[in-house]
């Protein structure tokens, strides 16, 4: 009987979903984390959600991962020691980047230092011109030198970064295998164009040396990992979530560990995007709240966005990534008085340990879960269905100092630090749909995360969303996504080549590069032909322009007509995201990009089967706005039926989230366990 696992592993809690298909089985199950060594939550979860169940860890057939390993990694600076080497004259590049300031009016704040100090970057004689003509040849003699002093300088990882590159490796792959024969075992040696091929080296420069830190850090935590699992008797090849979407090897995960850099928040939409498009919503907007973040996305007929370039500790990264824009704003966020006397929340979290202050794990600092029990939103006595005990008294003593600075009554203050709280993630939301001409207003709201539920409705509301959706177990969608991914891996050539008779050959040239990269990529991971797809786009931009455009490609041999197809789908789109066009203008094919799709067998989402209503067990006076309380039933999600209507106010607990409806407005239980609630009036976007 086969068994399919995927975890979460977020700041404050570590999430488990098991799937058993042959029995239809769901099992969710959630733990603090550790956050020192987090593979320790991972195991002990992964076995006792096991035993707890009667499963037998053998049977285990697939593990799928989200880590936050290397995004912590770096934001610490606990990496591994990486030297580069460079073209002679390039060695301060990454240093120099693009000469822009982080935030432009704040005039004291700098960019992070590099990660790799000048003393360890090295330069080497070479030059490839752009037309790929050899300028001046690898100095193999100035390279057996920098190995030497590279040994002594002992560093983890060596980075290869040479000048065009992304078009013309072979210097670099040299540069690389000399530097192999030459340096200790232990010395990991890398080329640019291992990790993303492609133009602006700048970028190029930085995504391979975040690469290089990670490995010595990402290695150590799956040997950790792999050996934890081993001693519980799981034998399955663990599986890594992708910034980008989709999973990867174990191998690949340990050759590129950035590709895992955002893999937490891509499998939360993932999760999201397959619920929702069963449920018949395609324009949604996620919305997912844990202990010590929230990260939004915006999905127009059930397709994530994507980019492919952003920042992770403050540099820059090109790498292809779920568009997703993450705040400081979580359950765990520490709310705390500015110097100007103003209430403020996070983005400081209490996270797991010591947590907040109703934890009674050490804290003080009332954080928005000690709001929210304060407010009755919370239940005061325990979470996780009672394995977390909760000090109500703890809550309102944490609260009640922070309203004693501030002038203010208890209520009044933690009401004030919810609404601060969703302040910050209506913001973040108006980043990704206001700012991008979307209007909030067309789309639904997909709260998920332990605390997503808790926040939808004061943030729909600001924002003029008429809709929120909360699947069955909010808390675990980032596991339970992991379970409905496939293996993916990206590729990319660029062309640059002017739209005109020289192109196709050009464009013709790189997808057959693409095409043996990616085949290369299905034989490695033993992927069978029929479970083999792949999607085709192009980046296009106007001569001059320094930004390009991604317009979807169905991956033919290009001949002249395609070509022309191409330039009219890539003025239509510049006309859709900046508002005009300009058909006379000359267009440069810039990338061809290739995303390799191995498909693995899914569950299928089980329809709710609860059809008996169900009643309130409880009830409790909840503060939703104002002052006054109101006495409020308290449901339990599995025993709302399908069909069932529940009026607000009420409650809803489970154990991984609790969920409001507010006075006035309406929820409804479908199909597939989704509670979508009708808010009866809303501010506006």
């Amino acid at each position: 009987m086969d068994i399919h696992v995927g975890i979460d592993v977020g700041g404050t809690f570590t999430d488990v979903a098991v799937n058993v298909p042959a029995a239809n089985r769901f099992i969710h199950f959630k733990l603090p984390s550790t956050p020192g060594e987090p593979d320790r939550a991972i195991v002990a979860g992964v076995a006792q959600a096991l035993s707890e169940n009667g499963l037998n860890p053998e049977d285990l057939a697939r593990l799928s991962h989200g880590t936050t390993v290397g995004t912590n990694a770096l934001i610490q600076r606990r990496c591994g020691r990486v030297a580069m080497v460079t073209t002679e004259g390039f060695r301060d590049l990454i240093e120099i980047g693009r000469q822009i300031r982080p935030r432009m009016y704040d005039i004291h704040l700098d960019h992070p230092p590099p990660l790799v100090p000048r003393q360890f970057r090295f330069e080497v004689r070479e030059r490839r011109r752009a037309d790929g003509n050899v300028h001046v040849p690898l100095d193999k003699a100035g390279l057996a030198a920098l190995a030497d002093q590279l040994a002594e300088a002992e560093v983890d990882c060596v980075v290869v970064c040479f000048m065009n590159s992304y078009a013309w490796p072979e210097h670099e792959e040299m540069a690389v295998a000399q530097l192999r024969a030459d340096l200790p075992p232990h010395v990991h040696v890398l080329s640019s164009t291992s990790v993303y091929p492609e133009f602006r080296e700048y970028e190029r420069f930085s995504t391979a040396v975040l690469n290089g830190a990670l490995l010595t850090v990402m290695n150590a935590y799956l040997n950790r990992f792999t050996a934890g699992l081993e001693e519980i008797k799981v034998n399955a090849d663990p599986k890594i979530s992708q910034s980008a979407g989709g999973l990867m090897s174990l191998a690949m995960a340990r050759r590129l560990p950035i590709r895992a850099s955002l893999s937490g928040p891509a499998a939360g939409v993932h999760g999201a995007a397959y619920r929702a498009a069963v449920a018949g919503f395609g324009d949604v907007i996620t919305l997912d709240v844990g202990g010590t973040s929230t990260d939004v996305s915006l999905m127009r007929g059930g397709i994530p966005g994507e980019v492919y370039e952003h920042q992770i500790a403050g540099f820059p990264l090109r790498l292809p990534a779920i568009d997703v824009n993450a705040v400081g704003a979580g359950g765990g966020s520490i709310a705390w008085i500015d110097s100007d006397e103003l209430l403020k929340v996070g983005p400081i979290s209490a996270g797991a340990d010591p947590g907040p202050a109703c934890y009674a794990l050490g804290s003080d600092d009332a954080t928005v879960t000690d709001a929210n029990v304060v407010l009755g939103r919370l239940n005061g006595e325990a979470l996780l269905d009672g394995r977390m005990p909760i000090v109500r008294d703890l809550a309102h003593q944490a609260v009640d100092r922070l309203a004693t600075s501030l002038g203010l009554g208890l209520t009044e203050t933690a009401l004030g630090i919810v609404q601060v709280s969703a302040a910050t993630v209506v913001k973040a939301i108006r980043a990704i749909s206001v700012e991008r001409g979307y209007d909030p207003a067309n789309f639904a709201l997909y709260a998920f995360g332990g605390a997503g539920p808790l926040f939808a409705v004061d943030v729909a509301r600001q924002l003029g969303i008429a809709q929120v959706i909360v699947p069955p177990h909010p808390g675990i969608l980032c596991a339970e996504g992991l379970l409905n991914c496939d293996m993916v891996s990206d590729f990319v050539r660029s062309a640059l080549v002017p739209a005109g008779d020289e192109a196709p050959a050009a464009l013709n040239r790189a997808r057959d590069e693409l095409l043996s990269m990616s085949e290369d990529w299905f034989d490695e991971e033993g992927v069978p032909g029929e479970q083999r797809s792949s999607t085709w786009s192009i980046d296009m931009r106007y001569r001059g322009q320094n930004f390009e455009i991604a317009v979807d490609d169905p991956g033919d041999v290009y001949d002249a007509a395609a070509c022309e197809r191409l330039l009219q789908a890539f003025h239509a789109a510049h006309e859709l995201a900046y508002g005009f066009a300009s058909p006379d203008e000359p267009v440069e094919f810039v990338n061809l990009k290739l995303k390799g799709v191995a498909r693995l067998d899914k569950p299928p989402l089980s329809a709710w089967e609860v059809v008996v209503e169900g009643e309130p067990h409880a009830a409790r006076r909840i503060i939703f706005v104002g002052s006054e309380s109101v006495e409020t039933p308290i449901y339990r999600r599995d025993e709302l039926a399908r069909g069932q209507v529940i009026e607000g106010p009420a409650v809803v607990e489970q154990l991984d989230s609790t969920l409001l409806v507010f006075p006035g407005d309406s929820g409804r239980v479908d199909d597939w366990g989704n509670l979508v609630i009708s808010l009866a009036e809303v501010v506006g976007s």
